[in-house]
């Protein structure tokens, strides 16, 4: 899909735009490699292959497709999430050509400030940190909840305190036990959703205890859309789809995070472009084959989708397999969303202490956030970030749990918002690198689709999070709070953008004036040859990662 130059062509581009900003490039502007205080690239290609589908499988498709199925009906549920799906895709190919290019601490905040301007860079920035920050203790009350489903006896804070100290730990080791870990717990989860994919076609084969073949009899009846709201014809099956796109759109939030990896990736210039390529693969294998096989399964009009419960029983699959007949295989499934839930909460804090480094080494956030260890572990960063995740413990009242939960809705628009400046940014570097002569065939990773794809990712998200609250609008459907946390965090970026803009006093980079060149010199000795496989089972393995 994509045009990857070879190590020659990495050179050579780096070459010729060192020799032309020569007068621009100091030494004293690019930061000798490894120095102490700065992060040290720990992260093997593995562990980004892994980072990368970590991302993409989660909660969202294990048990939000439940809400989805019932909105939107099989067909309704398989529409919405390709759709998603290619905005996605969108999104990682035009972040790949930047990160691939300059993979910097920060990723895509610091990229926004040398294409864009500061001001865009510190909205990106901030909406970037709470959108993980927030994220990081709604996970944990997630964790107690699965644990709830072995064992209810015990209060959830002690749930949550385990949970955490297990994350705190993993983060503290540094990003090279990060990701190892991660790709423990992402490989978990790719057996996990591979395994269920299989069972659920041999199910609706009729390979259960029951014999039951299903086939396609529930795009019959109940029927391939979904009626919302009960509102009848076109009308009603184009709003079930709408909703699928909404619920969806939340699900595939964090396939951005391998950018914020990107300054502690060993050898970037060859895993990252691998990993981002990657990315339609595990779109249509894990999300698009998932939905699949769930519509197959499931009916939309099963009641078992309207449990309030977030644990393993509202899962289609688990709901699925109860109907074949087969027992204990739910149990499996609920320890297979707890790591997942742990993987995530790792991912949290490791995005958002990398977040808040990256805000201050741009200048949007206190220097001290900068401070690093000699490992390379922006400590201070840390410590702030986890201490957010004390906010979990809010979930267990139902007053703040309340209000808490409105602060997590607020973070779905977040994530989009950030797909949305993403692009931007990209439009800007693609215009940029035009503008300066460079030709794109010779970056280490370019995709014939663009710009085109960045400026439909650019709308689509935009269209997204503006009717992201369409359904409050619906007779007798009015909700205050859902309607202002869907809609003030779109509110908040623009003013925040302006009011940033009002205090930095800068004007927006010009194409001619866009910075190429600081940290290629580092760049380029971070990149290396990998050795030739010895035998077909390390051809194999790097072919897979």
């Amino acid at each position: 899909m994509g045009v990857e130059g070879k190590g020659s062509d990495s050179h050579i581009i780096s070459e010729a735009v060192v020799e032309k900003h020569m007068d621009y490039d100091t030494e004293s502007q690019i930061a000798p490699v490894h120095e102490e205080g700065t992060l040290k690239r720990q992260l093997k290609n593995r562990h980004i292959a892994m980072i990368s589908i970590g991302g993409v499988i989660g909660t969202g498709l294990f048990l939000g497709t439940a809400t989805s199925l019932q909105s939107g009906g099989p067909i309704g549920l398989l529409l919405g999430y390709a759709a998603i799906g290619t905005v996605c895709y969108s999104v990682m190919i035009s972040l790949g050509e930047m990160v691939a290019y300059l993979p910097l601490p920060g990723g895509h905040i610091k990229l926004a400030e040398r294409f864009v301007d500061p001001a865009f860079s510190f909205v990106m920035g901030w909406n970037y940190w709470y959108n993980w920050t927030i994220i990081l203790p709604a996970e944990l009350s997630a964790a107690a909840v699965l644990i709830n489903y072995w064992n209810q006896s015990v209060n959830n804070a002690v749930w949550i305190t385990m949970c955490l100290v297990v994350v705190i730990t993993i983060n503290m080791f540094g990003a090279g036990v990060y990701g190892e870990c991660e790709f423990i717990f992402a490989s978990i989860k790719v057996i996990t959703i591979t395994g269920l994919i299989i069972l659920g076609i041999v199910l609706d084969l009729g390979g259960g205890p029951n014999h039951d073949r299903i086939g396609f009899r529930y795009w019959k009846n109940p029927g391939p859309f979904v009626q919302y709201d009960k509102i009848p014809g076109a009308k009603g099956q184009f709003l079930g789809w709408f909703a699928v796109l909404t619920q969806a759109a939340f699900s595939f939030i964090g396939t951005e995070i391998v950018a914020i990896a990107a300054g502690e990736a060993k050898n970037p210039r060859r895993n990252l472009p691998k990993a981002i390529k990657r990315v339609y693969i595990r779109i249509l294998l894990f999300y698009i084959g998932g939905v699949i096989i769930i519509g197959l399964l499931v009916p939309s009009s099963d009641p078992g989708l309207s449990v309030t419960t977030s644990d393993a029983g509202k899962s289609p699959f688990v709901i699925a397999i109860k109907h074949a007949g087969i027992s204990g295989l739910p149990s499996v499934i609920n320890a297979a969303l707890l790591t997942s839930a742990w993987s995530a909460a790792s991912s949290d804090l490791y995005t958002s202490s990398r977040a808040l480094y990256g805000l201050a080494m741009v200048g949007n956030a206190p220097k001290i956030f900068t401070k690093v260890t000699k490992k390379g572990l922006p400590i201070v960063s840390l410590i702030t970030c986890a201490a957010f995740s004390a906010l979990a413990y809010m979930g267990i009242s139902s007053g703040s749990g309340r209000v808490f939960g409105w602060f997590v809705n607020m973070t779905s628009i977040a994530g989009l918002m950030t797909w949305f400046g993403i692009c931007v940014t990209y439009v800007r570097f693609y215009k940029g690198f035009k503008v300066q002569g460079y030709d794109r065939k010779s970056l280490p990773y370019a995709h014939f689709l663009q710009p085109y794809a960045a400026w439909y990712a650019l709308f689509a998200c935009l269209f997204v999070c503006f009717f992201s609250g369409w359904s409050v609008f619906l007779r007798g459907n009015w909700k205050t709070d859902q309607f202002v946390t869907n809609y003030l965090p779109l509110a908040l970026f623009p003013i925040l953008y302006i009011g940033a803009k009002l205090y930095f006093r800068t004007p927006m980079v010009k194409p001619e004036d866009m910075d190429f060149v600081t940290g290629l010199k580092e760049i380029e000795a971070d990149t290396y040859d990998e050795p030739p496989p010895r035998n077909w089972v390390e051809r194999f393995w790097q072919w897979l990662m």
